[in-house]
C-alpha cells in the first residue's frame, strides 16, 4: 500500500488534509439494501474478500421484504467488522430513502478511527484488490476528497465499460470519501430525485477537493441502471434531478443528444430531456443553493468549450495540473 504523504507539502488556500499512512488508511462503508436478495451476496462475497478490509460495514436493510435481511444476517455472524441495521418504511424504491438509510448506519460508525468513509451499493461486485488500490489514491493525492471506479455492465454474459463512464464523475456505487471532505459537505445529501454522488462531488469542488474516477478500479453492476422502475421512467426522473440541480439548459441538449446511442435508444435521450423541461416549466423548486448552480453552470459551459474544440466532453483540469 501506499506510504506516507505530507501535508506541509499541499499548496496554500485548499482544505485541511490528514495525511494517510499505510496503516492508519482506515475506511468504513454504508450499504442501503432494498429487497436485493438476488444480488447482496454477491456484495457481501466481494467486500468480505478485500485485501484490505473496511474497519466496519454498516448494511441497513431499508424495509427489505424479501430474503435480504436473513443474507445479511448469514454474515454478520462470521465477519465481525459488519453490522446490520433493519429500518422500516412504506414499500417501494426511493431516492430519498436510500440516503436516509445511510444516514441511519452512520450513526454506527461514531466509535470508529477511520480517514475514509465510503458507500457500495447493495448490487454490485468488486476486484479484491479495490479499495486497497483506491486507498492508495488517496495517499498519493492529500487533496483527492472522493474517489472511485469505473462501472461496468453485463452484456451477452460479458461485463462491458458503460459508455457513460467519465474520469470526472465518480459513481456513488462503490466510492471513497476522505473523512475531512465528507464533514466538509455534510455528508450525502437526501434529494427526492436521486443524484447524491453528483450533489457530493460538485460540494467537495466548491469546496477545494479533487474528485476523480479510476478507469482500472472495476465495479460490476448485477442489474442494468433503472431497471426496477423502468429505463423511460428512470430517464425521465434524471432530466428532473438535471433541472433540480441547475444544470444548463444548453449542455443538458447536448449531453442527451451524446447519450442517444444509450439504450432506450433515442426514447431515453428524448425522455431524459421531457423530464428537464417538464420541471422547468412547472417551475419545481431546486434544492441547492444559487452558489451551486453558478459553480455548476460554470463547469458545464468549460466542458461545451472543449466540445466544441475537440469533439468531446472533457471535466475541468485538475488543480494540480499545468498547461
Amino acid at each position: 500500500m501506499a506510504s506516507f504523504v505530507n501535508a506541509s507539502e499541499t499548496p496554500g488556500n485548499h482544505p485541511s488534509i490528514t495525511p494517510l499512512r499505510s496503516e492508519g488508511g482506515k475506511y468504513v462503508l454504508m450499504t442501503a439494501a432494498y429487497n436485493e436478495q438476488a444480488t447482496i451476496a454477491k456484495t457481501l462475497e466481494s467486500v468480505t474478500h478485500q485485501t484490505v478490509l473496511p474497519e466496519r460495514w454498516v448494511l441497513v436493510s431499508d424495509g427489505s421484504s424479501d430474503g435480504t435481511d436473513e443474507i445479511i444476517k448469514s454474515y454478520v455472524q462470521t465477519w465481525p467488522f459488519i453490522r446490520y441495521v433493519r429500518r422500516e418504511r412504506r414499500p417501494g424504491r426511493s431516492f430519498g430513502a436510500k440516503v436516509r438509510a445511510l444516514h441511519d448506519g452512520a450513526r454506527l460508525l461514531s466509535d470508529c478511527e477511520y480517514s475514509l468513509i465510503g458507500n457500495v451499493d447493495a448490487d454490485v461486485s468488486l476486484e479484491p484488490t479495490y479499495f486497497e488500490e483506491l486507498i492508495a489514491q488517496f495517499a498519493r493525492r492529500p487533496r483527492l476528497g472522493i474517489g472511485g471506479g469505473f462501472f461496468y455492465e453485463e452484456k451477452n454474459g460479458e461485463f462491458r465499460n458503460r459508455s457513460a463512464n467519465r474520469t470526472y464523475a465518480v459513481t456513488h456505487a462503490a466510492q471513497l470519501v476522505r473523512r475531512e471532505c465528507y464533514e466538509a459537505i455534510g455528508g450525502y445529501a437526501i434529494l427526492e430525485y436521486g443524484g447524491e454522488d453528483w450533489h457530493a462531488e460538485t460540494s467537495a469542488k466548491m469546496k477545494g477537493w479533487e474528485i476523480e474516477a479510476f478507469p482500472t478500479l472495476k465495479i460490476f453492476h448485477h442489474r442494468r441502471t433503472g431497471e426496477a422502475s423502468g429505463l423511460i421512467r428512470y430517464k425521465f426522473r434524471q432530466g428532473r434531478m438535471d433541472h433540480g440541480f441547475g444544470s444548463d439548459p444548453v449542455f443538458e441538449i447536448f449531453k442527451c443528444l451524446l447519450r442517444v446511442p444509450e439504450k432506450p435508444f433515442f426514447f431515453g435521450c428524448m425522455a431524459r430531456l421531457a423530464g428537464f423541461f417538464w420541471a422547468a416549466v412547472r417551475r419545481d423548486t431546486r434544492p441547492v443553493s444559487q452558489e451551486f448552480v453558478r459553480f455548476l453552470r460554470t463547469e458545464q459551459r468549460a466542458k461545451l468549450i472543449s466540445l466544441f474544440s475537440t469533439g468531446k466532453l472533457s471535466g475541468p483540469p485538475r488543480a494540480d495540473s499545468h498547461p
